[in-house]
């Protein structure tokens, strides 16, 4: 095992330790060096990069997801790259004042099928990326961490992922979210309504914020620059909750993620910065 698989396998096994949803369970059905493989897609990115986020839960959007999308958005954009975020309503209302955003809505599946192609064909991206999106089951649908349908309130990234012409990975922490389709034999123990929609690499975290953080490890080693240490959860997360954003877990607005304070995601990205020699 060379270098930088070795430091790819500190980061998934950093990235899983408290096993929160059973990721850490899974994770033999991935072949190791993960992150290393995504993170140096995005780093060749040099045109735009299609990010999709935003869990419906209740009426708003919840925290894990967008977190982390808007960390590797402007790590990218510090990069050179042109991301552009990708949600249906509210999180896209939401953000459209301070970043670029394409807006997806729910509807006919047809209709949105061709308007997934001509978005495609007009940014022509050079990454589709996924963190914490709602993943298509087998049936169709789409259905939370308690195995509710939400396919009302779910506009569909799938497309996007299923009909690019670029390379696509996604991030997710339970089983349900798009790219899990990638291991759902190792999915079937977990009580969950999983996702079959699949990438070209997927990406596993206790919470998927996270997984963001490990991809912009790598991108900080090759780039000579702290990008992981230019994050700020707190801050984004307070951005969100003024939006009205809601914990996904205990559905409050709040400063959490996944039920989880703040602090957390602090001490994974400490972690991070300490395996890549920060």
């Amino acid at each position: 095992m060379n270098k930088e698989t070795a430091l790819s396998k500190q980061i998934e096994d950093i990235l899983v330790a408290r096993n929160l949803r059973g990721m850490k369970t899974v994770q033999p059905a991935l072949v190791p060096g993960y992150y290393l493989r995504a993170a140096r897609i995005l780093n060749k990115c040099k045109g735009h990069v299609l990010i999709g986020t935003g869990f419906p839960v209740v009426d708003t959007f919840e925290t894990d997801g967008p977190v982390g999308a808007i960390a590797l958005y402007q790590a990218l954009e510090k990069l050179g790259a042109t991301p552009v975020l990708v949600c249906g309503p509210p999180v896209s209302q939401a953000l459209m004042a301070d970043f670029r955003v394409h807006e997806i809505r729910v509807g006919e599946h047809q209709e949105r099928t061709l308007e997934a192609f001509q978005a495609l064909y007009n940014y022509n991206p050079d990454a589709v990326v996924s963190i914490e999106r709602p993943g298509q089951a087998a049936d169709g649908g789409y259905y939370n961490m308690r195995g509710e349908s939400i396919s009302e309130r779910t506009a569909c990234f799938d497309t996007f992922v299923k009909n690019a012409k670029c390379p696509t990975i996604a991030i997710g922490d339970g089983g349900n979210e798009i790219g899990m389709g990638n291991i759902s034999e190792a999915l079937k123990d977990l009580d969950i309504t999983a996702s079959a929609t699949c990438v070209d690499e997927l990406l596993i975290a206790d919470v998927s914020n996270w997984g963001a953080y490990g991809i912009i490890a790598f991108l900080s080693q090759w780039n000579d620059r702290d990008l992981l240490g230019e994050i700020r959860p707190l801050d984004i997360l307070q951005y969100l909750s003024n939006l009205g954003s809601v914990d996904g877990v205990t559905r409050i607005n709040e400063l959490t993620e996944d039920g989880l304070p703040v602090e957390e995601g602090d001490s994974i990205i400490s972690e991070l910065r300490a395996a890549i020699g920060y």
